[in-house]
Formats: structure tokens, sequence, C-alpha cells
């Protein structure tokens, strides 16, 4: 049978609904973000009150501040968790998965005198067991961590600013998802279209150059004012270098990082982003210098990839896949394209100079529906900073996640019914929920109970073990923990 718009994350995994004569595959990973990789400042690092301070081992005897004065900095951050489902899917338990990640930083003007230049190398250790895979079979999996094991290196990249700070370029290994597609809003929660949204995810290769993965590329910025921000680049779209249904981020030296693909096409992206009543120092408000309204940052892009992909529905000829007499060959789209934007504004925050405040999010992304599997995803919520008293760094957050199977997909469940003669399930959409708390424990270490629910996993897919029935609706409570050094 042949398969649908599958991202890699874990294909391998996907071998029982794969099987099953009535549906097609499902894309089982999406991507998003990690924490961020920048090294914590020195002077931060430095501080001497344990509770506090941002990592857990400080200065190290003087360690990081003696780096610092020649412009090197080091950091590493630990992430476990704790996720299981109590109803649905096609089993019922726990899993854990873990994430760890080290960073290096160097700052060319305090280094050896080049102003503006800074270089950045990172790597990462990934571990455990997904329950997205193993148990969900979701679209929209639930934690932004979860990937195939392995030891990899991650970004390597050079950045130059000029003209005073206003425009710079980024050359090198690069993770899309660091800069683009961001909604600050979002990042609070886990889930993993939160970060990267399933657009992306399920339609490019390999989902993108995009955590776990990366690609060789320049970026472009420019800052006209300081509320415009111009963001553009283009990348290798196919960081394993591999088809599109069998394009495995473990595929050769993508396991370890080495594989910089140059052979599949380009993905050209861009951005707009309008920045609204912030402080003009970019820091919170002072008596005088107070915005006029509530802070917002509204964003506006598009990307475009010049590589093929393959028809949902139709082979080469033009007969559907499904049909007994089709060659089994996709016909082949010679390129693909998405729309977005993204919202985030805060609507109530009592004291410009204290943290508590309710912000808003939104972001939206179309695509074709001829050649990918999801052609249009939504992710939205709400958080609360501060929620009780005493808590300032806390976050509590309420999110939603929405993603619609394109009618090409849909279509190829149709053409299975109707050339099986059966009555399978015909995939459309699938929704979650996710209500967070991150709790700020110290300065160092954040825990964060999660629980989420989804609605049709997989768009509504029959359970492959038991056909006579859909994967039900799935509640997952989990707990992560990070830890920065």
């Amino acid at each position: 049978m042949p398969t649908t718009m599958i991202p890699s994350r874990r294909r391998a995994m996907l071998v029982l609904p794969l099987l099953a004569p009535l549906f097609a595959a499902v894309p089982a990973r999406a991507q998003s973000p990690p924490p961020a990789t920048t090294p914590p400042p020195a002077a931060d690092a430095a501080a001497t009150d344990f509770w506090t301070r941002s990592t857990l081992f400080g200065d190290t005897g003087g360690f990081r501040t003696k780096l610092a004065s020649v412009g090197l900095s080091v950091g590493l951050e630990d992430i476990n968790e704790v996720f299981g489902n109590v109803t649905g899917g096609i089993h019922r338990g726990a899993d854990y998965d873990g994430l760890t990640m080290l960073s290096f930083g160097l700052d060319t003007k305090a280094a050896f005198g080049w102003e503006g230049g800074v270089f950045n190398i990172s790597a990462f250790n990934i571990r455990g067991r997904s329950l997205s895979a193993a148990n969900l079979l979701a679209l929209q999996t639930i934690s932004g961590i979860e990937a195939e094991p392995t030891t990899r290196l991650w970004e390597l990249w050079y950045q130059q600013s000029f003209l005073d700070n206003r425009f710079d370029v980024k050359l090198g290994q690069q993770s899309i998802d660091q800069e683009f597609l961001i909604s600050q809003g979002s990042l609070t929660f886990l889930n993993t279209v939160m970060g990267w949204p399933m657009v992306p995810t399920a339609d490019l290769y390999a989902g993108g150059p995009s955590y776990p993965l990366s690609s060789l590329g320049v970026r472009l910025r420019a800052r006209p004012n300081d509320n415009l921000t111009l963001l553009g680049g283009v990348f290798q779209d196919n960081p394993p270098g591999g088809p599109f249904n069998a394009d495995s981020q473990l595929l050769g030296s993508t396991r370890w990082g080495g594989n910089f693909n140059l052979r599949t096409g380009a993905l050209f992206i861009a951005e707009v982003q309008y920045a609204i009543n912030q402080p003009s120092n970019g820091q919170s408000a002072s008596p005088n210098d107070k915005p006029s309204g509530l802070p917002g940052v509204y964003k506006l892009g598009f990307w475009f990839d010049t590589a093929p992909f393959p028809s949902p529905q139709f082979d080469s000829v033009g007969v559907p896949l499904a049909s007994p007499s089709s060659n089994g060959i996709a016909a082949q789209y010679r390129h693909n394209l998405s729309i977005y934007g993204v919202m985030d504004q805060t609507l109530w925050q009592p004291d410009p100079q204290a943290p508590q405040a309710i912000s808003v999010f939104a972001r939206i992304m179309g695509a074709p529906g001829d050649r990918n599997l999801i052609n249009f995803s939504v992710d939205a919520g709400v958080t609360l900073k501060a929620p009780l008293p005493t808590r300032d760094s806390d976050t509590f957050g309420v999110g939603v996640g929405f993603a619609k199977v394109s009618p090409a997909a849909s279509g190829f469940n149709q053409d299975q019914n109707f050339f099986s003669g059966t009555f399978g399930p015909v995939r459309s959409s699938e929704t979650f929920i996710e209500v967070t708390y991150q709790i700020q424990a110290t300065g160092w270490l954040v825990v964060q109970p999660d629980f989420q629910y989804i609605f049709t996993p997989g768009g509504g897919i029959v359970n492959p073990n038991n056909p006579s029935k859909s994967v039900g609706n799935e509640a997952v409570f989990g707990v992560r923990s990070t830890m920065t050094f």
C-alpha cells in the first residue's frame, strides 16, 4: 500500500498502522524548538545565591567569568519528562524521554577585537521512548523533545552584525525553528506543534530543518526601526537527504549530525515582524519609558520549497494510488509552499513594572491541499504570568491545536473504501487541548506538570489492534523538569 506524507520522526515505529489495509499511515512526530541554547550571561551565572542564580553550578570558582573575559560561553541544559495516557490510544501506559543539550558561544570582539561577530556550536543527546509513537499515533505529538534516540551535532554557524546591529547575517548549519514561526506565548506549552507547527512538520521533507535536525543555509535580518524586523533566508530543505516518504532522521551520517545534504531542493522563507508598545530599550518599562498601550508582536510570513513533492492520492499517470491498477509511483508536484501569521498580544498588565500579565497567542498556517497531508493548522492559547502570590516567575496556560487533513489525503481513504468495497474511516482533522503550569522552582530548575486531551487522534484512524474501532480519544498526563547547569 502506498504511504502518504509521513515525517521521518518515527516512521520505523509506524509498521503496525502501515500494515492496516483500510487506512493510510499518519505522521507520528512533529518538531518544535527545544529550550534556548544561548549560554547564560556570565554575570547572572556568577550570582552567589544557590537558589536564585540561573545555573546550578554558578560561576564554578570563577571559571565562567574567565571564559567570558576572552569571549567564550558554555551552556548545558538537561530535560527529563514522563508522560502517560490513561484513556484511548492503541495502548495505555507511561514512557520516559530526555534531552541533554550542550552549546558553546564565541564573541569575536571579546576574543580578538572583531566587532559584531558571534560563533555558535551546539550538540545534544536524545534518549528514552516516545509515548506518541508507542501509544498515541497522534498527528500533534505531546512533547517537543520526542525524537529518535541519538547523540548529534545540531547547529554550527557564524553571525555577523553591521550598521550598529541594524542588520546581521548568519551562515552555516541552522535549525530555522529557533527564529522563524515563533510565538513567544506558545513556548510555554509542551505539545510539539506549539513550537514547530503541524503544516511544516507534515509537509516538508523530514519536517524541514528544525529540531532535532538542521541544514546549511544563510539567514538575513534587518531592523529598520525599533518596531519592524525583516527576516529571510534560504536553506537546504531536506536534512537527511533521503526520499520524501523514507527520510529518517537517522539516515546515514544524519545520525550524528554530519550530513550536509545539498541535493534535494532549496527552502526559501521570509517573515515580517511588527512589534507594538515595546519599551524603547527592549526591557521592562520604567516611569520615563512607558509605552502607550499593552505590548504585542505580529508576524506574517511564507515558505517556498523548490523540491518535488509526491501526491498523496494519485500515481504518475493519474490513477488513484489505492486502485489495483495503479503503478504505485506517486505523481510529483514541482514545488510546495505555505503562508502563515502569528500573533502575541498582552491583554492585561496592571503594573508595567511587575511580571503579572495575561497574554494570548495565535498562529495560523495554510498549504496546498493536493500535495500535502495537512493543508491547514492553527494553534492558540492564553497564559497567565505570576498566577499566584509570591510566584512571580510561574506561568499558567491553556492552549489548543487543530490540524486539518488535506482533501488529497482524505481522498486516498475514500479511494481505498471504493476499491475495496469497505467502509473504513476517512481522516478529517485532529484537535488537542493542553493545560499546563510552569513552576520556577529555583533559578536553575523548572518543573512543569501538564495535561493534554487529544480528540480523533491521527485525524480519525483505525486502531491497528482492533480494526472495528478507531483510535480512541486520549487523556495524557505528564511532568517535565528542566535543569540549567
